[in-house]
């Protein structure tokens, strides 16, 4: 391994990539490389964290299983079952197979 530079995709300045971050990278198991410096990361964290706490929008739906009506924290497109957390707590061990 290597330092790299990268362009971070919010301000488009140039930051370092280096060594050290990689190894911190894979021992978590991220996959991807940071797109954002330092500084475009703190600030939208801090932006996150200032929006609401960290609350979802959340949207009405209709459990595919057992009917009932239930919020999920995306909007359905109708084209896949949404189902209530009871429900996809008895698939979610499937699903992970899949």
């Amino acid at each position: 391994m290597q330092d790299k530079t990268l362009i971070c995709k919010d301000c488009g300045s140039e930051f370092a990539f280096s060594v050290r971050d990689q190894q911190f990278y894979a021992e978590k198991g991220f996959e991807n490389e940071p797109q954002r410096c330092r500084d475009c990361r703190s600030a939208r964290k801090s932006q996150r964290s200032n929006s609401g706490g960290g609350a979802r929008e959340m949207f009405e739906a209709i459990c595919a299983q057992c009917g009932v009506p239930t919020t999920v924290p995306f909007k359905p497109r109708g084209d896949r079952p949404v189902y209530c957390r009871a429900c996809y707590a008895t698939l979610a061990p499937q699903a992970a197979r899949v």
